[in-house]
């Protein structure tokens, strides 16, 4: 008997937001939710216990890195990356393919502020119908990245949910570009569910850790029609758990929510749909209203690296490092419970960051965390109410 399942609670009756439960073998993630990512297998300067601590319910690991680093090999020898990280909630992890994407062209980030200098890596190599052809950062040795391959990884490093294998287009290139990428990510996407419904190694659909289940992936770019052509490949050529919405999103803000909104529309019910690399706040309520069930980024605990704190209202974040914060008495957020706002002010976390101790880090990392849970969890609630707009008034002002 299988222990997944989908399913909606709560329709909002003024736009497409859903409350709902995804059920895996190690627990129950109630959505809309947030993933934190561990890309290397760690929450950067933050435990699993402190995630679980601050009301995480999911986090998320990267194929590609892990695969150069320690190995999936020694993962599954652990029984897989819930205990070799000592988590014992659900976890995601990615394919790889983002990698294709972000050290051939740069960053999601780069994408939507439209970058025009960013400097290119020369990590990957080539891109073929075989697979993606990486220059390992560890060592310099040539790796490639297939859909068996990016499978086989998963199902050893063991997460309750994985993703198909795809190529993340960029937004610069051509139409034509776009469509002969996501053409062959569908082939991708083919041989990934085979791969996964295959016994080598595993039992079909079974990881290190236990049952699995698949995620496809709608790519497109920015081309309705291409998106209509991915949703239709992905709702009845292939059969999956959830569905991921990837690819670029655009080159504005603005732009990012109509592909979003014009892709989540034609999804349905039936699967939950998680929306690849947002994690802004501001995104995330409007995203929501889609009918985007789970988001994940590396914003909150990057941001908290570089001295930046999450707060509510229109400025959406602070810097601690600014000396304004120096004899600032008062916590980064009188309204915040987190056990940094709790027991430590701004002069203090300011003073840590200007002397370079670490403790800023995970002081800051906790509250952002806890943040965006707390973030969550209210939207949650008012999708139940069916008040988002009002919430979200609220929560910016």
């Amino acid at each position: 008997m299988t222990k997944f399942s989908w399913r909606i609670k709560n329709y909002s009756k003024i736009s497409k937001a859903r409350t709902g439960t995804i059920t895996t073998p190690h627990g129950i993630i109630d959505t809309p939710a947030f993933i934190f990512c561990a890309t290397k297998g760690a929450l950067k300067s933050f435990t699993t216990t402190a995630a679980k601590e601050n009301n995480s319910q999911i986090i998320l690991s990267n194929t590609y890195h892990l695969m150069l680093q320690p190995g999936s090999e020694l993962i599954a020898n652990h029984g897989g990356l819930h205990k070799f990280i000592n988590w014992d909630g659900p976890m995601l992890t990615d394919s790889g393919g983002f990698q294709i994407f972000s050290l051939g062209h740069g960053s999601v980030a780069d994408e939507i502020k439209g970058s025009s200098n960013i400097k290119r890596n020369k990590s990957v190599l080539s891109i073929s119908e075989e697979g993606s052809l990486f220059k390992s950062y560890i060592d310099g040795s040539f790796k490639l990245l297939s859909p068996e391959k990016s499978i086989e990884i998963q199902r050893n490093l063991g997460a309750d949910l994985i993703l198909v294998f795809d190529e993340c287009t960029p937004f610069h290139v051509d139409k034509n570009y776009t469509s002969t990428s996501m053409k062959r990510s569908h082939r991708w996407a083919i041989r990934s569910n085979n791969r996964f419904k295959s016994k080598i190694t595993y039992k079909s659909g079974f990881g290190s850790a236990g049952e699995q289940k698949l995620y496809g992936i709608v790519q497109g770019g920015i081309y309705d029609d291409l998106r209509e052509e991915s949703i239709d490949f992905n709702l009845n050529k292939i059969d999956t758990f959830g569905i991921a919405i990837g690819g670029s999103l655009g080159s504005s803000k603005n732009e990012m929510y109509k592909v979003v909104n014009f892709t989540a529309s034609k999804l349905g019910n039936k699967h939950p749909i998680h929306l690849l690399g947002i994690g802004d706040p501001r995104d995330i309520w409007s995203l929501v209203k889609s009918g985007i069930d789970t988001f994940d980024c590396v914003s909150p605990t990057r941001l908290a690296r570089h001295g930046s704190a999450l707060v509510r209202g229109k400025i959406g974040k602070i810097n601690i490092k600014n000396n304004k914060y120096i004899n600032r008495m008062s916590p980064i957020d009188k309204s915040c419970s987190c056990s940094t706002c709790s027991k430590y002010t701004l002069a203090y976390i300011h003073h840590l960051f200007k002397a370079g101790e670490l403790l800023g880090l995970q002081l800051v990392t906790s509250h952002n965390v806890f943040f965006m849970n707390r973030l969550m969890t209210v939207i949650r609630q008012a999708i139940q109410n069916d008040n988002v707009d009002a919430a979200e008034k609220e929560w910016i002002s």
